[in-house]
């Protein structure tokens, strides 16, 4: 067992709490986390990004999801910690595990912090006849982690409006009219990107997520914005001159706590924590929904979606001349010393930087050879760390921020020869791919509308994938944003499925994976474009906004229909087109040969 873990049941007894549980999660609800907030990591020793930790006196169960099965398995063998497989049977959700263990008047205790205002909801209603006692003002792994890394605070800095699309009072007014049209009096903001994406700020508070730790709260007279002491002197005034007025980042609960009788507060309860939700006065009315700003956010404008491009026209060229690199290199090594998972990742990543305007990695690079490209979000250790060979695959799952945008990749690459069952599998993960960036739909339609075309050549095989085969991706913030996305499941909770629209950018990543094999992933991402007019309805299409050619010595070209082979070789044209340009010729020659006609 973990040191730790027994450390916290002691405090757990301290204070009479008979289970404890701890999120993945910050302030605010976001998906990645600073070090100050990885507490969940600090007791279980899983660093995935997504999990969550119950303890008992008795026992101790880790709820991830199947991205990170494998990799729970092997970091919690040994720490008294069992592995809870979210989704699988006979595998109890978290509510219904704290309603069996818990009884009559027993304590339940969280930072409610870091606990949203919608799942402690949910735990109250779930819990609501056994008399459990709830204790949410109890961060109990702060008492203990005496070498905790402090509360991220670096300098904020302003996205102007050629890269941003639209100027921030303008966007200020927008949202000022919806909140007149929902007759809210007050707005508070606690989601990070859509306060970034309103006041067109930016900041290195969370890695991978270039967002600044801060709240928001506004009405139709004033913007306060709730920050650190990181805005720099010019930015100051700069906000200042549209009206945004900036105060200290605590200041926000005595604010709500002061908000006027009778008032009416908007705000979204999967963004704003439990803690803050309990300072909104008794009289002052709740309306709860999607943040305003979700929606302007997700729908690019047209200068978003022109610089998308560009983004991708850089990080293609990146990307290219490391699948060649690796090719060109990966029998032999380079300076005598052999390629392996991490190392890839560092050339990668070095060649990224040496584009124009790029700023960081968009989320942790997934370098995973052979079997390693089975555990979806494979992350390599010193220990793990494969050297590459020249034969089977490496999944590569990389992406990145630009000042034009974000980007999000997968190519999975054939090193040496291929088995026909490898080729099988990709030609399959490739047909679905194609299948879903070709659709053409009524507008109306949602991403579970659309799900199945890139599972069904799998699914013909009795084969599939557990995660998404999409994600919407915001502009310069996070990689993973809604609402847009792609799976065939209803949205957990019973939430609201989003209709695509014009301007929305999400990726396209079918993959499957063959536990102890290899793993096939392919991913673009798309952006959502009117289609032509056809008289029977308004329709809409995708178009690719990714620029890197697919692996030709892993394709089963007789897998392929006619439509996907014309798809195919039309897409390889513009990736010839479009890169090649920024290529030594020996490069080019290989793309060349990578992008001619099946």
């Amino acid at each position: 067992m973990k040191k730790e873990l027994q450390d916290l049941r002691d405090k757990m007894q301290e204070y009479g709490i008979d289970a404890y549980m701890i999120p993945t999660g910050d302030f605010h609800g976001s998906e990645y986390v600073g070090d100050y907030f990885k507490c969940r990591d600090y007791i279980s020793g899983f660093d995935g990004s997504a999990g969550t930790l119950i303890v008992t006196a008795d026992e101790a169960g880790l709820w991830t999801d199947g991205r990170y099965f494998i990799q729970a398995s092997d970091q919690l063998a040994g720490s008294g910690i069992e592995l809870k497989k979210m989704g699988q049977p006979d595998v109890p959700s978290i509510a219904d595990y704290l309603a069996d263990q818990l009884g009559e008047g027993q304590t339940l205790g969280y930072d409610g912090r870091v606990v949203m205002a919608s799942a402690e909801n949910a735990l109250k209603q779930r819990l609501r006849g056994k008399q459990v006692r709830i204790v949410s003002d109890k961060d109990l792994v702060g008492e203990l982690w005496t070498d905790r890394p402090p509360l991220s605070r670096r300098p904020a800095w302003p996205l102007p409006v050629i890269y941003a699309g639209r100027r921030r009072s303008n966007k200020i007014a927008l949202i000022r009219q919806e909140l007149r049209r929902k007759q809210a009096d007050y707005l508070l903001l606690a989601s990070l990107t859509d306060i970034c994406w309103l006041l067109n700020v930016r900041g290195d508070d969370i890695a991978y997520t270039p967002v600044v730790l801060s709240y928001l709260l506004m009405d139709q007279e004033k913007v306060c914005w709730y920050v650190q002491k990181c805005v720099p002197r010019e930015l100051t005034y700069e906000l200042k001159d549209d009206g945004v007025e900036i105060r200290d980042y605590e200041s926000i609960y005595d604010d709500v706590a002061a908000l006027p009788e009778g008032s009416v507060l908007y705000y979204d309860m999967g963004t704003v924590n439990s803690r803050l939700q309990s300072r909104i006065p008794a009289s002052v009315k709740r309306m709860v929904g999607p943040n305003p700003t979700e929606m302007p956010k997700a729908v690019k404008n047209p200068v978003e979606v022109a610089n998308f491009r560009k983004a991708h026209i850089k990080d293609g060229v990146a990307v290219t001349r490391f699948i060649y690199w690796l090719k060109q290199n990966v029998k032999d090594g380079v300076d005598g010393k052999p390629i392996t998972e991490i190392s890839a990742a560092e050339y990668l990543e070095g060649l990224r930087e040496k584009q124009a305007r790029y700023v960081e990695p968009s989320f942790a690079p997934i370098i995973a050879y052979r079997e390693h490209g089975a555990i979806c979000h494979y992350s390599a250790t010193e220990e793990s760390n494969a050297v590459l060979k020249p034969e089977s695959f490496v999944l590569a799952d990389t992406g990145g921020h630009y000042l034009e945008g974000t980007t999000d990749i997968t190519r999975t690459i054939s090193l040496g020869p291929l088995s026909h069952k490898e080729k099988e599998m990709y030609t399959l993960v490739l047909r679905g791919h194609i299948n879903l960036a070709a659709a053409r739909f009524l507008k109306g339609c949602t991403g579970q509308s659309l799900d199945s075309l890139a599972r069904t050549p799998l699914w013909d095989r009795g084969l599939d994938y557990d995660h998404g085969t999409g994600h919407g991706v915001g502009f310069l913030m996070g990689v993973h944003e809604g609402p847009n996305s792609f799976r065939y499941r209803k949205p957990a909770g019973g939430g609201r499925e989003c209709v695509f629209e014009e301007g929305m950018v999400t990726s396209d990543e079918p993959g499957i994976y063959l536990e102890g094999e290899f793993g096939v992933r392919i991913e673009n991402l798309i952006v959502c474009r009117q289609a032509d007019d056809s008289g029977f309805g308004d329709f809409l299409s995708f178009d690719t906004l990714t620029m890197v050619p697919y692996d030709r010595d892993a394709i089963l070209p007789e897998m392929l229909t006619e439509k996907e082979r014309r798809w195919l070789n039309a897409y390889h044209s513009v990736v010839y087109d479009t890169i090649s340009p920024h290529l030594d010729p020996e490069e080019k020659d290989w793309l060349r040969q990578e992008t001619r006609e099946l």
